[in-house]
């Protein structure tokens, strides 16, 4: 039998205080990363919508970033 171990997650807002990054770019480089690596998105009222993260999450999102500032021209604005 499964069992959900997440038993919490942390706002992007919050991992991108966390981590001294942008909300905006954050969030631009957290888009390649699917559930399975630890992100999820909570659902509000009407569109309200925020991503979050697990810590397996963080962890995915802490080498994206790595990967990211080593080439910045893999994010195209």
């Amino acid at each position: 039998m499964h069992v959900n171990k997440v038993h919490r997650v942390t706002t992007i807002d919050r991992v991108a205080d966390d981590l001294g990054e942008s909300i905006d770019w954050l969030y631009d480089v957290a888009m390649e990363m699917d559930a399975e690596d630890g992100v999820i998105w909570v659902y509000g009222l009407g569109d309200e919508q925020l991503m979050a993260f697990t810590n397996f999450g963080i962890e995915t999102l802490v080498d994206l970033i790595k990967i990211h500032k080593d080439d910045p021209t893999l994010l195209k604005r």
